[in-house]
C-alpha cells in the first residue's frame, strides 16, 4: 500500500510507503513495480545505489545522464534527512529550468520518483545521513553531466547558508546549464 502525490512538474512523484509498526520495530513495503504500473509509470529498474553523508551540508548534484543512459530515479533515506532537488532539463519542456524540492527523510519514509529529462541533487540535513535509489539506467560516466548546484538561473533555495555545503571537487567546478548540453 502506497499514496502517490503529484508534485508541481509533471513527471515527479511523492511516494509514501505504508510502515506496520508493533513494539519490535516496523515493517513496510518500499517498493513495488505495480505501485508505478498503476501510475502510468514504466520504470524498470537496474541498479540500486547508496550514499552516505557523514555531515549535515553535504551536497551532491546537479547530476544526470544523457541519453541513451538516461535514468530514472527512484529515492528514499533509510536514516537522516535530505532536500531533494529536481529540475526540468527538458529541452522544449514548458517547465525547463523550473526546480522543485522536497525533503526525504527516514522519519516521514517517503520516496521521490525523478524521470529522466531532470537533473538531481540533494544535500544532507542531519550528519550520517544514507540515500538509497534505483535507477533504470547503469551508471555510464561517458554521458554523466553536472549542473552548478548554485546556478543564478534556476535560482533553488538550498536549505542552507552560505559557506555550509560540502562539495566534491567535480561539483564545485560545474558548468552552468546554460553551458551545458542535455541531450533531452
Amino acid at each position: 500500500m502506497v499514496e502517490m502525490r503529484q508534485l508541481q512538474l509533471e513527471g515527479l512523484v511523492e511516494l509514501r510507503p505504508k510502515r506496520w509498526n508493533d513494539e519490535r520495530g516496523f515493517f513496510s513495503e518500499v517498493w513495488r513495480e505495480e505501485w508505478l504500473v498503476n501510475a502510468g509509470v514504466s520504470a524498470r529498474f537496474v541498479q540500486d545505489n547508496h550514499s552516505y553523508s557523514n555531515k549535515r551540508g553535504v551536497l551532491r548534484g546537479l547530476h544526470f545522464q544523457t541519453p541513451p543512459a538516461a535514468q530514472d530515479k527512484l529515492v528514499r533515506v533509510a536514516r537522516g534527512s535530505i532536500f531533494d532537488v529536481a529540475v526540468d532539463i527538458r529541452g522544449g519542456s514548458a517547465t525547463y529550468g523550473q526546480w522543485a524540492g522536497l525533503v526525504i527523510s527516514a522519519e516521514d519514509w517517503n520516496q521521490l520518483l525523478i524521470p529522466r529529462g531532470f537533473a538531481h541533487g540533494f544535500v544532507a540535513l542531519e550528519d550520517d545521513t544514507d540515500v538509497l535509489y534505483k535507477v533504470t539506467a547503469p551508471y555510464s560516466p561517458e554521458f554523466e553531466r553536472t549542473i552548478r548546484f548554485d546556478d543564478p538561473a534556476l535560482g533553488i533555495d538550498w536549505p542552507l547558508r552560505a559557506g555550509e555545503t560540502v562539495l566534491s571537487p567535480k561539483d564545485s567546478a560545474a558548468p552552468l546549464l546554460a553551458e551545458v548540453e542535455t541531450g533531452f
